[in-house]
């Protein structure tokens, strides 16, 4: 974890209250601690660092969400697909991650990736901003991107059929810088961030995926400065009661709270203001982007991701 990150953590089991954190670094690399902890003064909590990878939860780490499908090597490897397939020189890949760069504008202060996944957005955020941080609560994820972050590239095994598979070797443009670029192990809804510490915040293709997705906005919003400041959201709103009850869907169902479509209720909430998380946003942009997801070779899935992009 580098060091720089230090300076907005807080703890995610005292929040709403925002407690500090103080670290325990027992080995360290230049700028990167690679074995230590932190530890919060207020409740005592402490959270390993291990390897150089923080694992920031408020829940024990060894135990992502029940049921979570994405610590296996077959996902990593069809998301390593979706994010990096044109990298990979792939013809059956899209232009999603490209698509949802260039609605970022460039702009001083940190940038934040809810659910980065093995990193792909975050990376293209680094030359955009002044530091990126990518969170995901898959450790599996979290390892590959600081993987491909540090050595620059990455072998990818792809399957082909069966148990047929073909190595593929990731590399990261020389252009693209990884210095000011960190993931770590965090719950999007309980993120580990002191309020106004970003400029700019993404969600992409996980809000339908959380237990408490209303819970998930409002500390995404929590975190970004009260002006100046951007948020992209984009996702296929596949709500499903495997991952939250229908109660608590920001949209998809007839009747109750967030009736109607996702993108228009999410759209609508983030327009109003509040004392907490701040002022309403004006919305400077909805349409949708298709990305892919990669099983084998013979068989993709092509979803069509909805975003609104906002700022204030």
């Amino acid at each position: 974890m580098k060091k720089w990150l230090m300076e907005i953590l807080v703890c995610p089991s005292c929040l709403p209250r925002e407690a500090p954190l103080k670290l325990d670094a027992s080995e360290s690399e230049e700028n990167d601690i690679l074995q230590g902890r932190l530890e919060c003064p207020n409740c005592q909590m402490q959270y390993p660092i291990r390897n150089g990878t923080a694992f920031i939860l408020s829940y024990p780490f060894e135990l992502p969400y029940p049921g979570s499908k994405y610590e296996t090597p077959t996902v990593v490897s069809s998301y390593l697909w979706s994010h990096f397939s044109d990298l990979l020189g792939d013809p059956q890949g899209t232009s999603a991650y490209i698509d949802w760069s260039e609605l970022m504008h460039s702009s001083p202060g940190f940038c934040l990736d809810t659910g980065c996944a093995v990193g792909r957005f975050t990376f293209e955020m680094a030359s955009k901003f002044d530091f990126a941080v990518g969170i995901d609560n898959s450790a599996v994820f979290i390892r590959t991107a600081r993987e491909i972050m540090i050595k620059r590239q990455k072998e990818v095994e792809l399957a082909l059929e069966g148990v047929l598979t073909q190595k593929m070797l990731l590399a990261l443009p020389g252009e693209w810088p990884t210095e000011n670029v960190e993931f770590i192990v965090a719950d999007a809804q309980a993120l580990p961030f002191a309020s106004k510490s970003f400029s700019s915040l993404a969600s992409l293709n996980m809000v339908d995926k959380l237990p408490n997705p209303l819970k998930h906005l409002e500390e995404t919003v929590r975190l970004a400065r009260r002006d100046k400041a951007q948020f992209l959201l984009s996702d296929p709103f596949s709500w499903s009661e495997q991952s939250a009850e229908q109660k608590d869907w920001l949209g998809g169902k007839p009747e109750g709270d967030f009736a109607g479509y996702g993108l228009d209720n999410i759209t609508a909430w983030l327009r109003v203001g509040r004392e907490n998380p701040g002022p309403g946003w004006n919305i400077e942009k909805q349409g949708h982007v298709w990305w892919k997801i990669r099983t084998h070779r013979n068989h993709y899935e092509l979803i069509r991701s909805c975003f609104v992009k906002a700022f204030r």
